[in-house]
């Protein structure tokens, strides 16, 4: 008997067999939807500029150059940037500028490294305690509506008019940002994690020290960028009360003269020293919060 209908039909595929599935027609969703990479091209801010941070001083240094130059600068007001750089060459040879600038920078470090403990410290009281908020987050919004510049009389007479008072004015104006920005940090934790932290039974200290303190890092970080700025303006202020040393006196003592020039060497001086300050903190918060994405990225 010749082979039925049956016996000629194919035998059904293996699995090592299988045809290639069709190819699935795009659907408008898939054509719509935009790669990570294109999003953030298009919508995010771009591509960091290499050295961007120097970009707009760079501008800046220019077009006073260019004015100067021009002649729509008058240099009896302010010189051209070649004068100031032949000002601070000779203050560098003659050793003042260093000098001026070695007591500043001892000033501004003490009151920060104060300012910052004292903040940080109010801060988690503050911001782990009921209690603790009720005690000092009152004191501390109203010593942020008084500029500490305006408290100097008192601190004179409190301190008198040596170091200790040009440090406590530093200190008093750091503290109030650190605190204010860890604070909130802490209080924008999410509580699903202080009630985790209590499910594993995690000690006091243990999540302070977990939690707390890796969560209220953010904030922590970015009053320090406030801090640092605000430790260079009040060092300004102070220097210029019966100091004997430092940049503010050098710039004092050059307003006696008149000697503009001076008085802008130390104005780019304090201009440096507050890029250069905020740079390392924007460093340190990039490199400490590495795991968040931002559009900074």
């Amino acid at each position: 008997m010749s082979a039925t209908v049956f016996d000629k039909q194919p035998a059904p595929a293996t699995n090592d067999e299988q045809p290639p599935p069709a190819a699935q027609p795009a659907t408008s969703a898939t054509l719509q939807r935009p790669s990570r990479h294109r999003s953030r091209g298009r919508l995010g801010p771009g591509r960091p500029v290499p050295y961007g941070w120097a970009a707009g001083p760079l501008l800046l240094l220019a077009t006073w150059a260019a004015g100067s130059a021009a002649g729509l600068i008058d240099a009896r007001s302010l010189p051209a940037p070649w004068t100031i750089a032949a000002s601070a060459g000779d203050l560098i040879a003659d050793g003042r500028l260093q000098s001026h600038l070695t007591t500043s920078a001892r000033r501004a470090l003490l009151g920060l490294v104060f300012g910052v403990a004292g903040g940080l410290l109010l801060a988690v009281v503050s911001g782990l305690s009921r209690l603790g908020e009720a005690l000092i987050d009152g004191p501390v919004q109203i010593k942020r509506a008084v500029p500490s510049l305006a408290l100097i009389p008192l601190l004179i007479l409190w301190f008198g008019i040596g170091e200790t008072m040009k440090v406590v004015t530093i200190a008093l104006g750091v503290f109030v940002p650190v605190y204010i920005h860890t604070h909130n940090g802490l209080r924008t934790i999410d509580n699903r994690y202080a009630e985790l932290a209590e499910t594993v039974r995690l000690g006091r200290l243990r999540f302070v020290r977990h939690v707390v303190l890796p969560g209220a890092l953010p904030g922590f970080l970015l009053g320090m960028r406030f801090a640092v700025t605000a430790a260079w303006l009040a060092l300004v202020v102070v220097e210029q009360v019966n100091a004997t040393s430092g940049i503010g006196y050098m710039m004092e003592l050059a307003r006696t003269y008149g000697q503009t020039d001076v008085i802008i060497v130390g104005l780019v001086v304090y201009g440096l020293l507050g890029l250069v300050s905020d740079a390392l903190v924007r460093l340190v918060e990039r490199r400490t919060l590495s795991w968040r994405r931002t559009l900074a990225d």
